[in-house]
């Protein structure tokens, strides 16, 4: 795709961080915007801001994790616009409890939000790019440990849209689709994922118990720790422009920091090593 004037794109998580750069890019190409986000007051500061530039654009309170919030934004998106060209499927949240200490409510949030989030937007959008027959994108976010080891059940999601990503790819090749897959992988983006939890459903938040000590204290160090790390990082709207140069490109990895390589290398390479030693010795085992 190259001329994405007057395209309509939909984006989750669009009131900050790379979700609110990949917006303000999409007006700079011209496009119809739909806005997505669970936070009330930023999405509509974000759709206020974008229209003061002349963009089209709406906005829609609603939650990624629920199957019914998503189908209500395809609904809105084809009566506003009649049409989906590019669905970035960017929401999301983090912790970072070691696995033997994330609750399951943890658990449930962060796979609610990240993984469920995507396949909803992959289920509910892809059967409505495929009725409009022509070229369409879906993009979806993931993350430096999508390619690399670490970070919990953060790590665990973000691999898991890398493998959901590859294969909608390939199944969509394989009917000659018009439809093209891309995932987002930013690098350290400054975003304000380590306070993610502002958004946390009161359902899902952890409870202080005498044997887990005081949960919320711990996290607070961890998101201060956290979010002292991720403000460094590149800005929303530069990574948006990188993303844009990807979809021009046709790459299905669109990587914000190639200085990645460096630790997917150390474990491609461990995986190799494992490879080597099982194929010398498999034979040997009785």
């Amino acid at each position: 795709m190259k001329d994405f004037t007057n395209k309509v794109a939909v984006i989750t998580g669009a009131a900050s961080g790379v979700g609110r750069g990949l917006a303000n890019q999409c007006a700079v190409e011209g496009m119809k915007i739909v806005l997505a986000d669970i936070e009330k007051d930023p999405l509509l500061k974000a759709e206020n801001e974008l229209r003061q530039t002349g963009a089209q654009t709406i906005s829609v309170l609603m939650d990624v994790s629920k199957l019914e919030d998503v189908e209500r934004l395809a609904n809105t998106t084809i009566k506003e616009f009649g049409e989906v060209d590019l669905l970035f499927n960017n929401a999301g949240v983090g912790t970072r409890e070691n696995i033997w200490e994330s609750t399951i409510n943890d658990w449930k949030w962060v796979l609610g939000v990240n993984l469920w989030g995507v396949i909803h937007g992959v289920k509910i959008f892809t059967p409505i790019m495929l009725k409009q027959n022509k070229e369409c994108f879906i993009l979806n976010t993931a993350s430096g440990f999508a390619l690399i080891n670490g970070s919990s059940i953060y790590g665990v999601t973000k691999r898991g849209i890398l493998s959901l990503s590859e294969s909608l790819s390939i199944q969509l090749k394989q009917i000659k689709s018009k439809i093209k897959v891309a995932v987002l992988i930013p690098g350290f983006v400054n975003t304000n994922i380590a306070n993610s939890a502002r958004n946390r459903p009161s359902e899902l938040q952890n409870k202080k118990t005498f044997l887990e000590g005081d949960l919320e204290d711990k996290e607070e160090g961890l998101r201060y720790n956290a979010q002292s790390l991720i403000s460094q990082g590149m800005n929303p709207d530069y990574f948006a422009k990188i993303v844009f140069h990807g979809i021009r490109k046709n790459k299905f990895h669109i990587i914000g920091d190639p200085a990645i390589k460096f630790l997917f290398n150390t474990r491609v390479s461990r995986i190799l090593r494992d490879i080597k030693y099982f194929e010398k010795h498999i034979s040997e085992i009785k």
